[in-house]
């Protein structure tokens, strides 16, 4: 049952990754959470997210900035060398709050937190940021898409690029919970992964279809109303788990 949900969750959240960018893949890695111990849900995320990432950027691979995406890589590697000297694990309680903390930096006004991917100090910067978030919490769409928000760019470019620098992020996410997850109980079975790698691809190409459908305006309006409410969702659950931990 815990595999069959992992695959349905899969599919649904590869279609909305397709459309969206990143709200997809914050929904999976609450999904996962529910089902499996922390480091088992961040190494699943991650292949699946990979997977799903990296075939949307296969999708819209002339759109890619990969000017941006070159900065990028300085700073994630700058975060992986510093995770490489620490070692921590998330409760599940700490990992919900934490999860639906990360969507409140889209709200942060742009007088105070102006940000913008295309310029090289803050591609850097958004490469540390966004890679030490996602080991952190799994997730790191939201502050991603804060970089990209002012962007004077086509949303197949803000899309295609994100994706790409999200494959860099779950790979470094992966490297480091790889071990703790091999050690504990609950890690699907490879056969598991394999059939769920296709329907992370079926899924965003039904995504990516949906995305051309819509206007700029559209694709930045819902893609900020989704992962605020997601947001909410968690924190509640996470005090709910905070809660029953301390009765």
């Amino acid at each position: 049952m815990t595999a069959a949900f992992i695959l349905v969750a899969t599919f649904v959240t590869a279609f909305i990754s397709g459309v969206f960018g990143m709200a997809g893949g914050l929904i999976l890695m609450g999904a996962l959470a529910l089902v499996l111990p922390v480091a088992a849900a961040m190494v699943v995320h991650g292949v699946i997210q990979s997977v799903s990432n990296g075939w949307r950027a296969v999708l819209h691979l002339k759109w890619i900035d990969w000017r941006i995406l070159a900065i990028y890589l300085a700073g994630s590697a700058a975060a992986a060398g510093l995770l490489a000297f620490a070692s921590f694990e998330l409760s599940k309680a700490w990992l919900f709050v934490i999860l639906g903390l990360v969507p409140a930096v889209i709200w942060m006004p742009k007088h105070i937190l102006h940000l913008d991917a295309a310029r090289p100090h803050h591609a850097v910067a958004c490469g540390f940021a966004v890679t030490g978030l996602n080991v952190v919490a799994g997730v790191s769409g939201p502050l991603l898409d804060v970089f990209f928000a002012d962007t004077q760019q086509d949303r197949r470019t803000i899309v295609a690029t994100k994706a790409a620098t999200q494959v860099v992020s779950h790979g470094v996410k992966i490297a480091y919970y790889i071990l703790p997850a091999l050690g504990a109980a609950g890690l699907p079975s490879v056969q598991w992964l394999l059939i769920a790698a296709p329907l992370a691809i079926i899924g965003t190409t039904a995504g990516a279809r949906f995305l051309a459908l819509m206007s700029d305006v559209q694709f930045r309006q819902w893609t900020k109303w989704i992962v605020s409410v997601i947001g909410a969702i968690y924190v509640i659950r996470g005090i709910m788990l905070l809660m029953g931990s301390a009765s």
